[in-house]
């Protein structure tokens, strides 16, 4: 590869990552509907041509900027195996999401208001691709249950559970920041919100 095509291709991943960045700031003030290509050409310093250069339109920003929040999301739990401890896997999943709740709340905020929208975009998704991942991970929990590992519980709403939980130290940080009497959360606070939603859960579970 000649050093002219590898700084092509270093351009044009700065320049996507960032269109992605201003995009998730434009989706989360303004929402779907509301957000502006302009202002998103703004934010990040670029052309607007330019964005139409790497996205087709404001549909295709917002889609692939769901589907890079949902990969981020699912990679920490996307090789659950049977074979794995219950207790490890689910309390390293817990910790992953409150962290991507810490490091990155505005991509939880831009998920959560598609699926309170009716789910637009993702509708597809959430029929196909969701679906064949949740059941691998429901039929592994089962398998848990199965071998005496953790109690009776329903697969479904651990996981819904999980989210949930996690998820609302982003969607509703003003209000955990109002409630706690504080201006923010600090890693300390994070590190509590792990160790207590863990502790939570997996005693929930009958997992000692």
């Amino acid at each position: 590869m000649s050093n002219k095509t590898s700084n092509s291709g270093a351009i044009r991943q700065k320049n996507k990552a960032l269109i992605l960045t201003a995009a998730k700031q434009e989706f989360v003030s303004y929402g779907f509907k509301g957000a502006s290509i302009k202002r998103i050409a703004n934010r990040a310093n670029i052309a607007r041509a330019n964005i139409h250069y790497y996205f087709e339109d404001k549909t295709g920003l917002y889609q692939e900027l769901l589907d890079e929040i949902i990969d981020t999301w699912n990679r920490s739990f996307d090789t659950l195996k049977e074979e794995d401890n219950p207790k490890d896997a689910l309390t390293a999943y817990i910790r992953a999401k409150v962290i991507y709740s810490r490091d990155d709340p505005d991509a939880s905020r831009i998920f959560a208001s598609e699926i309170i929208h009716g789910a637009p975009v993702l509708k597809d998704y959430l029929s196909s691709d969701f679906k064949h991942w949740i059941q691998q991970k429901v039929a592994v929990i089962e398998a848990w249950i199965d071998k005496g590992l953790m109690d009776k519980i329903n697969p479904y709403h651990l996981l819904f559970l999980i989210w949930s939980s996690t998820q609302h130290y982003a969607d509703f940080n003003v209000q955990v920041c109002a409630a706690l009497d504080k201006p923010k959360m600090t890693k300390k606070d994070f590190e509590n919100v792990v160790a207590s939603l863990t502790s939570i859960i997996l005693k929930g579970c009958g997992i000692r």
